[in-house]
């Protein structure tokens, strides 16, 4: 950002903007506006390649600043003026050294609460990109941030809520000497439950003899995690009594501490912007993917975003909850929520990503002093997104109502989910797996699978679009349902997205280093057959 903005002093607004489209700008934006980038999304179009369409237009805050808004939004008022201490479990906490939430993250776009009425424009701006992208095509994407939409305290608060009612679980399950089991294998017995309960005085024999009834878990006589999830769900009275262990403390701690009215009504609004959002993409027809952010607001949103796939994933997957391959736990969160579409009948949406904030969540649990969440190597975290991949694809196969989203820039990736594609039988137009990577990235990656394949002289508004069969990447196959997420924005506006960007700039030539030895080998292909200058048929 520093450079960027000395660049603009030195050149001129004027010359700088030219500057910029003819580079940085020209490579990872679309344009200005929503009529600017029309030609762009219907090029794409012609090669088969969907758009994602975001507006890119970000404050422009300093670290400081930065710091000041997510400290402020993330604590009551009791705990700034020092009246009161958080019940939240530390990884919950607001801590001021990781107050400014873009340290360390390049490849995705920040929140920072301001005010309810902050919250309201991005809302607006969220809305007019699924119009836009309603317009721009009948089966187009759109994301969203719930960090954009909220204080963050809530995220915070119901995040730790949701973690210490798992590892209560878990403890439980130890307990039964079931420990290590795969979430979906732990299963605990409800009798020994009951009984371990009230020994640890959480509740009276009457009282829990109420919660586990047949109509609520059936006849098996035990209760799995799914389960487990539904006794705190919102809409049973059984949430407001439960208390848990403090594992520091060994004191009972209610589960659910009491919100003020003022963060109730916060809570209120968040849940309203949301469902505002959710009906725009259902009308217009746009599918909603609700973007992954860090460790200690992600068990939150991902409740959030089951709730909506709930009540909106009736007919077709039209929300898509996002997945970070380099956690630890994905796969256990994976194989949870395809079951819970299963028993409860809706269709099952994901995106699954690699993630975009590890060394912030490393230095931060590090720093802070819990378990560091991401897996620990890079092969770790490939092999889990091809287990989870592949979890979700042989669901593919006997759910038609179920979709993916192939969130990647990684060829062997690519390579891998063509392969299961086609050994369980999912046949591209069927349009229940499609792929996605960021405008101006891995082009050869992206137009090959379009639905039309390539075509002569297919460049123009300075892409990457050339006239080769499919690279090997794809071996003579074309028509899958591919997507560029397309950010556009005034060039002053985008900056902060550029600066990212331009962090990337190692991994960007690297891909275009790929792209030109694809482009060498067709044209050496060409001259050596003499077709250089004709069309192909």
């Amino acid at each position: 950002m520093k450079l960027l903005r000395l660049a603009r002093r030195l050149l001129g607004q004027r010359l700088f903007d030219r500057l910029m489209k003819m580079t940085f700008y020209g490579q990872f934006v679309a344009g200005e506006d929503q009529e600017s980038i029309r030609p762009l999304i219907q090029h794409n179009r012609a090669f088969g390649v969907g758009s994602i369409l975001d507006y890119g237009v970000e404050e422009d805050l300093t670290p400081e600043e930065a710091e000041r808004e997510e400290m402020e939004s993330c604590t009551s008022a009791s705990e700034r003026d020092g009246h009161g201490t958080s019940k939240r479990e530390k990884q919950f906490q607001a801590h001021r050294a990781f107050g400014d939430r873009r340290d360390g993250v390049v490849s995705t776009r920040t929140y920072f609460y301001a005010s309810e009425a902050k919250c309201d424009s991005h809302m607006e701006t969220f809305l007019h990109c699924i119009e836009a992208s309603g317009g721009a095509s009948k089966d187009g994407f759109s994301a969203i941030k719930l960090t954009a939409l909220g204080r963050p305290q809530f995220l915070l608060r119901f995040s730790d809520v949701l973690t210490k009612w798992r590892r209560f679980f878990h403890q439980m399950a130890a307990e039964q000497g079931k420990a290590g089991l795969a979430a979906m294998d732990t299963k605990l017995e409800v009798a020994a439950l009951q009984e371990s309960m009230v020994k640890m005085g959480i509740t009276s024999r009457m009282e829990i003899e109420n919660w586990f009834t047949v109509e609520t878990l059936g006849v098996s006589g035990t209760l799995d995690l799914l389960d487990w999830g539904s006794l705190i769900d919102s809409r049973t009275e059984l949430s407001r009594h439960l208390v848990v262990p403090n594992m520091q403390t060994g004191q009972l701690e209610p589960l659910l501490l009491r919100f003020t009215e003022e963060e109730e009504r916060q809570m209120t609004r968040m849940l309203q912007r949301m469902d505002v959002l959710a009906k725009k993409a259902s009308e217009v027809g746009v599918r909603l993917m609700v973007d992954a952010e860090q460790t200690y607001f992600q068990p939150a949103i991902s409740r959030l975003t089951l709730e909506m796939q709930r009540r909106f994933n009736v007919e077709r997957p039209l929300i898509f909850n996002t997945y970070q391959c380099y956690l630890k736990d994905t796969y256990d969160n994976v194989t949870l929520d395809v079951e819970l579409a299963r028993r409860e009948g809706w269709c099952f949406g994901a995106k699954l990503v690699r993630g975009a904030y590890m060394a912030q969540e490393r230095a931060r649990a590090l720093e802070i002093g819990y378990e560091d969440p991401i897996n620990p190597t890079y092969e770790a975290t490939n092999a889990m997104y091809h287990r989870c991949l592949n979890y979700v694809l042989e669901e593919l196969k006997h759910n038609a109502r179920a979709a993916v989203m192939v969130a990647s820039h990684n060829e062997d990736t690519v390579r891998f989910t063509l392969c299961r594609m086609e050994e369980l039988g999912l046949h591209p137009a069927d349009c229940q797996v499609y792929f996605g990577q960021l405008l101006g990235m891995c082009d050869q990656i992206s137009f090959p699978l379009g639905e039309l394949g390539f075509r002569w002289g297919g460049g123009g508004q300075g892409r990457r679009c050339w006239d080769s069969p499919p690279p090997p990447l794809c071996a003579g196959q074309a028509g899958y349902p591919v997507y560029k997420y397309v950010p556009y924005g005034p060039v002053m506006e985008v900056l902060p997205y550029l600066s990212r960007r331009a962090l990337e700039n190692s991994g960007v030539m690297k891909g275009a280093q790929r792209e030109w030895q694809l482009l060498w080998q067709e044209l050496k292909r060409r001259l050596r057959t003499g077709s250089l200058f004709h069309r192909p048929a």
